[in-house]
């Protein structure tokens, strides 16, 4: 029985933007939605397509030693930028329009100013200054992507071990926040931090319980 074989992400959707006549182009993604706890992520990145880290995929598919082995080197051979939005911009704009903003300020954080964008996702973050495609399962598809994949997650994993030192107990040190069954056990046992995310349902309804019952 032959193996299904898995694509790997290429630099196809940057020579056709390149081939248009674009000279710099960044892949932006993302990282930490799901999670109830804890900031939105996003990183930009510009690779130099002719010294490309060998391992380059996405992040999903990475250890997080290998993760952070290639974010140390892709500091070295690529323009990178890292940005977030808060807790409270997530609950204040929604975490769709949270993720945007992270992904506008790290494009604008970049040293080296783009002139064209390959976006994960299916939509196109208003705000952006330059043309940018919108690439559903971009990180799977795009080198740029990829990469930028890997430093958002490693960037956002490192805050996440960060805040379980000052909140210990919700084990956001291997659960990075996501809402693992540990997770929400400790949020009923601790309560909730002032990193958690008050706009999502497992945290709202801890806050609120009972709050509209009759004595």
């Amino acid at each position: 029985m032959l193996r299904e074989l898995v694509p790997c992400p290429d630099q196809r959707f940057e020579d056709e933007l390149l081939a248009d006549g674009y000279t710099v182009v960044a892949g932006v993604d993302e990282v930490g939605r799901g999670p109830l706890a804890g900031p939105v992520t996003a990183a930009a990145v510009i690779l130099d397509l002719s010294v490309l880290p060998e391992g380059l995929n996405d992040s999903k598919k990475l250890g997080p030693r290998e993760r952070e082995r290639l974010t140390l080197v892709l500091q070295q051979c690529a323009q990178i930028s890292v940005a977030h939005a808060t807790v409270e911009e997530i609950d204040r704009l929604n975490i769709l329009r949270a993720s945007h903003l992270a992904m506008c300020r790290a494009v604008e954080g970049l040293s080296i100013a783009p002139n064209a964008l390959l976006v994960d996702g299916s939509l196109v973050p208003r705000g952006l200054k330059m043309p940018a495609r919108a690439l559903v399962k971009g990180d799977a598809r795009s080198l740029s992507i990829a990469a930028a994949s890997i430093v958002a997650k490693t960037a956002r994993d490192r805050i996440m071990a960060e805040l379980a030192e000052e909140c210990p107990g919700y084990g956001w040190e291997t659960n990075a926040g996501y809402p693992t069954p540990a997770h929400k056990a400790a949020l009923l046992d601790l309560g909730v931090s002032r990193h958690h995310r008050r706009s999502f349902r497992p945290v709202h309804n801890i806050l609120y319980q009972g709050k509209f019952l009759t004595p």
